[in-house]
């Protein structure tokens, strides 16, 4: 039975929105998800300008789940990490004791402009993580499972699959 249906919040971040679901007075957090937003859907003209990236910024004492349907996003970070997600990829970022990031559109949507769409979910460590060191995993679509059944596909970004 469905309980609650939550519309996103939306934020213009400069030329790009984000929509935050979660947290919702209702619900503070589901399971380990502290914040859960929808990058997009949005058409990126071409020469994109700089700020409509997401420039640096901090976190501590969790981690962010990157998933993009459409589009492309330039991952920096403190830790050194500097990586493209593309669609069907996933990026776990780990801030743990503490990382600064920022998300850019360098790759060829800044020339030529296109479609962005994507998903975030912040995650909240376990306390006995909270201060482990800050780390960067990227998951190309290609080592990613996909499944489907009557129509319908997904792709497995956490876990492992059953059976």
């Amino acid at each position: 039975m469905l309980d609650l249906v939550i519309a996103a919040r939306r934020k213009d971040l400069g030329g790009f929105e984000v929509g935050r679901v979660l947290p919702f007075m209702r619900r503070r957090m589901v399971g380990p998800f502290i914040f859960f937003d929808q990058m997009g859907p949005v058409d990126l003209p071409p020469h994109v300008p700089p700020t409509t990236d997401v420039r640096p910024h901090p976190h501590i004492g969790l981690a962010t789940v990157t998933y993009l349907f459409d589009g492309e996003i330039m991952h920096r970070d403190s830790t050194g990490a500097q990586q493209a997600i593309r669609p069907g990829a996933v990026n776990w970022m780990t801030a743990g004791s503490g990382i600064s990031h920022s998300e850019r559109f360098d790759g060829p949507i800044r020339q030529s402009g296109g479609r962005v769409h994507g998903i975030q979910a912040w995650v909240a460590l376990p306390d006995a993580q909270e201060e482990i060191e800050p780390s960067f995993i990227h998951h190309g679509a290609e080592d990613l499972p996909v499944f489907g059944e009557a129509g319908v596909s997904a792709r497995l970004i956490a876990g492992r699959p059953s059976g």
